[in-house]
């Protein structure tokens, strides 16, 4: 009797091991049948571009930002909506006669804040300012 419980035990153990042998060889050919299909795919594609169909600078070098002050426009008390707005959502502004003053007037309302930020850098001495991005 302890016979036959010892063979049913190792027969089961047989058994879990050889469906873990049968999963692992079905993950195997899964993963194989997929990277055969990405060559095959990958056959199939045109070949990158060669360097002499690439992207060239102009003749004039390269490009630079162009900076450019524009004259305020007036907004109407209520707003604009959508349709009404000219050219793309600049109102139709010109490019500005006195650019110096148009900055001057943009920038006056910015006032940089005194004393240390709101964040003072660990360490720091007091009163050290606002800290490395002063």
């Amino acid at each position: 009797m302890d016979m036959t419980l010892t063979t049913l035990a190792v027969d089961s153990t047989l058994t879990d091991i050889a469906w873990f042998l049968v999963v692992g060889l079905v993950v195997v050919g899964v993963l194989l049948g997929g990277f055969k299909l990405g060559q095959r795919v990958r056959a199939q594609e045109p070949p990158p571009p060669a360097p002499e169909s690439q992207p060239h600078l102009p003749d004039g070098g390269a490009v630079y930002e162009v900076r450019e002050e524009r004259d305020p426009v007036e907004l109407p008390e209520g707003g604009l909506r959508p349709h009404e707005m000219q050219g793309y959502g600049n109102f139709g502004s010109t490019t500005s006669a006195h650019p110096e003053e148009v900055r001057a007037n943009r920038e006056a309302g910015h006032k940089r804040p005194e004393g240390p930020g709101p964040h003072p850098q660990p360490g720091a001495p007091p009163g050290s300012g606002r800290g490395a991005h002063s």
